[in-house]
């Protein structure tokens, strides 16, 4: 099964930069054949486009709920089946779950059968900043439990 993980976020805004980078860590140590790996940065509707016939899809981003900086999210799948509506929206707006309806509409059949999104709570978002501490801890905890679960997937488990 082909997966597809992209990293959501903006590089320039502390924390709310953790998608895009852990993308980047990944590509450094390696990922096993079959996995491909997309800086999805603030483009949501590229984001659509990257999902186009990829099995699995994971999605980490950054948000900000009132919880503990770095409190790990895995979002229910229940949630992923009420997206939002698609109507309305301009690009400035577009996030990882209008990427997702809009790709459930764009895509139809190419439309992954599986999706997985991970977010991790911000502590910072000024501009300019570099991860906090619990956010690049949550977000390497983040990067062994993905590698750990694909080469688990390489092996031909599941």
């Amino acid at each position: 099964m082909d997966t597809l993980i992209i990293g959501c976020g903006n590089l320039l805004r502390g924390d709310d930069a953790v998608g895009p980078i852990l993308v980047r860590v990944l590509a450094e140590r390696g990922v096993p054949p079959g996995v491909r790996l997309a800086d999805g940065g603030t483009a949501g509707m590229d984001v659509a486009f990257k999902m186009r016939g990829a099995g699995h899809v994971i999605i980490v981003d950054a948000c900000r709920t009132g919880q503990p900086p770095g409190t790990l999210y895995q979002v229910p799948g229940e949630e992923l089946a009420q997206l939002p509506p698609i109507t309305g929206l301009n690009l400035h707006a577009f996030r990882w779950d209008h990427a997702l309806a809009f790709g459930r509409w764009l895509l139809k059949e190419e439309y992954p059968s599986r999706i997985t999104v991970y977010l991790i709570e911000a502590e910072n978002l000024e501009f300019g900043d570099e991860l906090s501490r619990p956010v690049r801890v949550a977000m390497e905890n983040l990067v062994q439990r993905l590698t750990a679960e694909l080469e688990l997937m390489a092996a031909g488990g599941n």
